[in-house]
């Protein structure tokens, strides 16, 4: 996820010698190195003196670790954090960094890795309004943002964008099965599936109709579609997934819990 944020704001004309990156393992920062002639650091303190932003790209694991070993520069600088970590609250990371430093809490997606991300992003208050608009700035490098009220729905994001992909990934597997029982080829299947998947998502993002009413001009009435449609809700296919979609937040609380 660091690569892909990196390599979308040196895509976006942010100068290459103004960002700099840390990681413990020299694999790692030759790799951060091919996306960009960036700054490379094997300590975190070293890599955030004098840095406006502060990006966490970490695994929840070592967050405690890595917040601790940048508190005092970003108290010195007064930095912006921004943290990718699933299940790591606000609180837990100002208990770390201070009571007075600026968080903004981001879920991302996997798509991010092709410039097709959505993240949902939280502030806490001691985040100015410049801040939130520099951390819109950097996610936005790699797709499109959305804001939430509170830091719980960022549970919800989680449900919804976070673990989406796998959801669609999971739906297109079965529409590839499924081709495939009815007598086409596994790979005439996948590329049909896979891009009739690419080409409805930008009839949604890009139309100004709602996705009911492009359910509505797809299906026919007596035709194929309207028999398929038919058998979704006749297996109550909403309540699956809302059932799924319930299972995915209750389980972001509970690791927000399980990593304090």
């Amino acid at each position: 996820m660091a690569s892909s944020i990196i390599g979308g704001l040196i895509e976006s004309g942010h100068p290459a010698h103004h960002i700099s990156a840390a990681d413990p393992f020299p694999d790692s920062l030759e790799r951060l190195r091919a996306v960009a002639p960036v700054a490379v650091f094997s300590d975190n303190a070293n890599a955030v003196e004098g840095a406006d932003i502060v990006i966490l790209a970490v695994k929840p694991q070592v967050m405690a670790e890595a917040a601790g070993s940048i508190a005092a520069a970003v108290q010195k600088n007064g930095s912006l954090v921004i943290s990718i970590a699933a299940g790591i609250t606000i609180a837990s990371m100002q208990s770390r960094l201070g009571p007075d430093a600026a968080i903004v809490r981001c879920m991302p997606n996997t798509p991010a890795l092709v410039g097709c991300g959505a993240s949902g992003l939280f502030a806490n208050d001691k985040t100015s309004e410049k801040q939130r608009e520099f951390a819109q700035l950097v996610l936005s490098a790699v797709g499109i943002t959305c804001w939430v009220d509170s830091e719980p729905q960022l549970d919800a994001i989680t449900a919804l964008s976070g673990s989406g992909p796998a959801y669609f990934f999971l739906l297109t597997e079965a529409i590839v099965d499924a081709g495939v029982a009815l007598g086409l080829n596994r790979d005439t299947a996948n590329l049909l599936a896979t891009q009739t998947a690419l080409g409805a998502a930008r009839m949604a993002l890009e139309s100004d109709v709602d996705l009911v009413e492009l359910r509505r001009r797809v299906t026919s009435p007596g035709g194929t579609t309207e028999r398929a449609i038919q058998s979704f809700e006749e297996d109550d296919l909403r309540e699956v997934v809302a059932k799924a979609m319930r299972a995915a937040a209750d389980r972001a609380v509970e690791m927000s819990t399980e990593m304090g």
